[in-house]
């Protein structure tokens, strides 16, 4: 979605359809502010976050690894996009987030 929207290719597709998406550096914020079960995953899902990026410091705030850190002007050109997440899915907090950006953006269809 993020590369579609830098591209201008965003007309390439009809929808993107994101499924309990990774989207932001949530896990790597204060684990008070966090649910129990998202308190639990954070060591793994920031492991899995080190592993993604080539190098997480330079990366820190590219849209292309954490997708809720493009601006809005990008969401705006992102393709019209349906989210699902699901009732014990860890990534819950930052999906919900995102949806609302989206929203706001003109570019949800639906959050699932």
């Amino acid at each position: 979605m993020v590369m579609l929207a830098q591209r201008d290719e965003s007309h390439l597709v009809r929808a993107a359809f994101p499924i309990i998406p990774m989207l932001g550096d949530y896990f790597f914020s204060d684990s008070m502010s966090m649910t129990e079960e998202e308190r639990d995953n954070a060591p793994a899902m920031r492991s899995s976050w080190r592993a993604i990026a080539k190098d997480l410091e330079k990366q820190w705030t590219s849209p292309l690894l954490f997708p809720d850190k493009s601006p809005d002007s990008l969401l705006e050109k992102m393709p019209p996009t349906v989210i699902f997440s699901a009732e014990f899915d860890m990534f819950i907090t930052e999906t919900e987030r995102m949806a609302r950006r989206m929203r706001r953006a003109g570019k949800l269809l639906e959050f699932c």
